[in-house]
């Protein structure tokens, strides 16, 4: 069972069925009890022992009781003349004990009544007002107690009723709380859960420890509460961190992807401007050719440098100032002229030149 579900059993169908704030703790410590795994119950049951008492006649059984079993003690007289059994002085000594005077279902009166919802803060006084009315008996002559009945957000509070004659209990009361174990609840037989006829201002004062084990299940309700209300904020932030971890790594790839493509961008642009660059560069052969056919056989080059289009060349010819004309013809080859002043090779009557000129690809090549 999830851990919501315990939670709502504890606050599903608790019904205060008297003023005592107690009571009500109780029932919500029993109900969180009924959460816990059963060696747990079985140790919590331990700490919570009862003594019941079942009257019948002037004689009354006496048994102690832990969680849902009973282990019979003894009997003694209202009056006073069997003598108590020893377990009752216990009852003094360990404020554990919770001492129950059982009666039989013939001896409670039962009725339901309803009431306007107004007097639901000032229940407790308005029924011992109209005892009178929903009774033979008036408010002082009995003991009684009340639990709400269905959904009381209608204009009617309806409530189970139910009432035992003082002079039935009184006696036992006064017996039990000469014994040194004084009652602390009258329920009867099919009597609803937290019951009791006693009155809130006969009930005992039970001195208790500042750590109980009453205290520790209402500090582990408590705390059971908060980690429950905390348990979706805390699963929405492990969840808000968990996605926030994967959008960071999401994001890390992605920076990752995109510089790679940034990388391969550059690298694919360096290869298309090698290769712009190679288609843009006219052709070295054709131009060789231009020169081979057009420069005369008496002309013959040492040298030919190509530099971004411009060429340099260097060499030796019979005329050489007629290579410019001859070179201008050429197509491709513009701004012909000389770099240097052709000078005469006494040896072998050549002149020796230096020529340049730029060389453009050719639409029509």
């Amino acid at each position: 069972m999830a851990l919501t579900d315990h939670f709502n059993r504890l606050t599903q169908g608790i019904s205060r069925t008297s003023p005592s704030v107690a009571d009500l703790s109780q029932d919500i410590r029993e109900r969180f009890a009924g959460c816990l795994p059963r060696f747990a119950r079985l140790a919590l049951a331990n700490r919570r022992r009862r003594l019941i008492v079942e009257p019948e006649g002037a004689t009354a059984h006496l048994f102690f009781a832990v969680g849902q079993e009973r282990e019979p003690i003894g009997d003694f007289d209202v009056a006073g003349i069997t003598p108590l059994p020893g377990v009752l002085f216990e009852r003094s000594r360990d404020p554990g004990h919770v001492t129950e005077l059982m009666l039989p279902d013939t001896a409670i009166l039962t009725r339901r009544v309803s009431f306007p919802a107004q007097v639901r803060s000032n229940l407790p006084q308005v029924l011992r007002y109209e005892l009178d009315r929903l009774s033979p008996f008036q408010a002082q002559d009995v003991v009684f107690d009340y639990q709400l009945q269905g959904s009381q957000r209608t204009d009617r509070l309806t409530l189970d009723l139910a009432l035992c004659r003082r002079d039935q209990v009184e006696a036992w009361i006064r017996r039990l709380q000469e014994a040194g174990s004084p009652i602390d609840r009258i329920v009867w037989q099919g009597a609803w859960p937290r019951a009791n006829l006693l009155p809130l201002a006969e009930r005992p004062l039970h001195r208790q420890a500042w750590f109980s084990v009453s205290r520790l299940l209402l500090i582990v309700a408590l705390l059971l509460g908060m980690a429950i209300m905390a348990t979706p904020v805390w699963q929405k932030s492990q969840m808000a961190q968990s996605l926030d971890a994967e959008v960071r790594r999401v994001r890390a790839q992605a920076i990752r992807v995109d510089e790679v493509r940034q990388e391969l961008e550059l690298a694919r642009q360096g290869s298309t401007a090698v290769l712009q660059q190679k288609w843009s560069q006219p052709p070295i052969l054709e131009m060789l050719r231009e020169l081979t056919d057009r420069l005369p056989d008496d002309t013959w080059i040492q040298s030919l440098e190509y530099n971004q289009g411009q060429v340099d060349l260097r060499g030796e010819s019979g005329q050489a100032t007629a290579l410019i004309a001859i070179l201008e013809q050429a197509p491709g080859i513009d701004g012909v002229a000389f770099r240097s002043p052709v000078t005469q090779i006494a040896r072998t009557g050549k002149e020796r030149f230096n020529i340049s000129f730029s060389f453009t690809l050719q639409s029509d090549q």
